[in-house]
């Protein structure tokens, strides 16, 4: 399974078609949330750092062979998740093969979350994401860490990480909302240079999935 997901990362002809989506998950969560941001990312991504990301994003369910198929997965909400043994299996098996899940709390779901990644990686800690990681350095430079999109605790942005073999394969951020940046402007009516800083920001994190 992983030579299979290298290849669709790499392979030339198969970069004319790259997808991404979002992942859909049980437990009552609005999943669902922010419906245009990832469709935004993509374009931002494909007119600066020149990728080739269908616009059209698709939608995952944890559990399925699907999976496999996207080298990028977002995760975003404001509540409960709960994955079963089989989802987390199958979370586990993609991430050790190549794949690449940004998870994005949009307000709500960080007690739930980090019960459910342990059953994905029981041996695993998620870790602070150091501010020297190369994800924070290109193709737009971060020298802080991650930006702060949206208020909520009045806490700084925080950026976890599950590593596998020196590789990030899961990334957590928290008290930054990413995903909200990336919606429509009038969504909710950010200043121009927020939106952006979002924007870069998940350029930086598709950036380093699709090339690591």
């Amino acid at each position: 399974m992983k030579k299979l997901l290298y290849i669709f990362l790499l392979s030339p002809a198969l970069l004319m078609a790259q997808e991404i989506a979002v992942l859909k998950y049980s437990g009552g969560g609005d999943w669902y949330g922010n419906p245009t941001s990832l469709p935004n990312l993509a374009k931002f991504c494909n007119q600066q750092i020149h990728t080739k990301i269908n616009t059209k994003t698709a939608t995952v369910e944890v559990g399925s062979a699907d999976l496999f198929s996207y080298p990028f997965i977002h995760m975003t909400g404001h509540g409960n998740v709960v994955f079963s043994d089989n989802d987390a299996a199958n979370l586990r098996n993609y991430l050790t093969s190549g794949g690449f899940l940004h998870v994005d709390d949009n307000y709500g779901m960080d007690k739930f979350i980090r019960k459910e990644l342990k059953k994905v990686f029981p041996n695993n800690e998620l870790v602070q994401v150091p501010v020297s990681h190369e994800i924070y350095k290109g193709p737009f430079a971060f020298p802080q860490g991650m930006p702060k999109i949206h208020e909520h605790d009045n806490k700084p942005p925080q950026a976890w990480g599950i590593f596998v073999e020196g590789r990030l394969v899961l990334l957590y951020t928290v008290e930054t909302d990413l995903g909200d940046g990336w919606e429509d402007a009038e969504v909710h009516n950010d200043p121009r240079e927020v939106r952006e800083k979002a924007l870069k920001m998940g350029a930086n994190i598709l950036n380093y999935a699709f090339n690591n």
